[in-house]
């Protein structure tokens, strides 16, 4: 039975252990390190799982250690456990943005098996979306033990290039706020059209989740379903052409590698 062990209880951490529970691991296989013996009594009394205040204890328990810590307090945190992890020689998964393997390696002591993780918010309902990457010292084995864990909160995929994680967080890392933006808008202009600020907003959440469902269980492209709900001269065809007119791809593709370039730039502020 495989113990995973995780550096940092808040909310991302909480919904994998959630997640995880509900997917029928075994609750004493869990332990959940944090500075906050609040928050740990909070963790153990509503999942059941095995909770510590301190790090180095969560560590000797684990054979996956989960660093779900905030990336600006990363050295910080990971340099005094060291030597505990150079001992247990855990298979070490980050979900912290920024911090790429290099420095993970550093502040761990290096020779570790280690995969980064770019998970984003929707895994706090079970609706993630991940992308995966590890080093040279991950066994297949255990790339199947992470792909396991994210999947209990969503679906993961792997990436063949370290680089690539930043196109994640381009698209989906970050992807959940695009979409959240553009539901705003949906709903700020069907109130200028005359409907009362609730309806317009339910009609925008249900219709965002049954397209998104919709793209999900359909063996078409999102393009070929556009073109099939969009008949000619028709109203969906104007709103449509008037979202190409103003150039929509461009504007995406322009947030997008925004996105991409700010990962880039935080590996470089942030790491060793």
């Amino acid at each position: 039975m495989t113990t995973i062990a995780f550096i940092g209880s808040g909310n991302m951490a909480g919904a994998i252990i959630g997640g995880l529970v509900e997917n029928g691991f075994d609750k004493q296989s869990l332990w959940a390190s944090d500075p906050s013996q609040d928050r740990i009594n909070e963790l153990t009394n509503t999942l059941g799982i095995q909770g510590t205040t301190n790090n180095i204890t969560a560590i000797e328990q684990a054979d996956v250690v989960i660093l779900a810590i905030k990336p600006q307090v990363m050295e910080a945190v990971l340099s005094p456990l060291k030597e505990a992890l150079q001992e247990k020689k855990p298979l070490i998964i980050s979900v912290a943005a920024g911090i790429n393997l290099h420095s993970i390696n550093a502040w761990t002591g290096g020779d570790l098996a280690i995969v980064r993780c770019m998970p984003n918010t929707p895994a706090l309902v079970q609706q993630g979306a991940s992308g995966l990457y590890a080093n040279q010292q991950v066994s297949e084995n255990q790339k199947v033990i992470s792909e396991q864990i994210l999947n209990a909160v969503g679906m993961s995929v792997w990436v063949n290039e370290e680089t690539q994680l930043d196109a994640v967080t381009a698209v989906s890392g970050s992807g959940p706020a695009y979409f959240f933006l553009f539901m705003e808008a949906m709903i700020e202009a069907g109130t200028k059209l005359g409907l009362s600020a609730e309806t317009a907003k339910e009609l925008t959440l249900k219709t965002a989740l049954g397209a998104a469902t919709m793209a999900s269980n359909s063996s078409d492209s999102p393009s070929e379903l556009r073109k099939k709900v969009t008949s000619p001269n028709g109203t969906t065809e104007k709103a449509i052409n008037s979202f190409i007119h103003q150039d929509l791809s461009k504007i995406v593709e322009t947030a997008l590698q925004a996105a991409n370039d700010r990962s880039v730039e935080l590996c470089k502020e942030l790491g060793a």
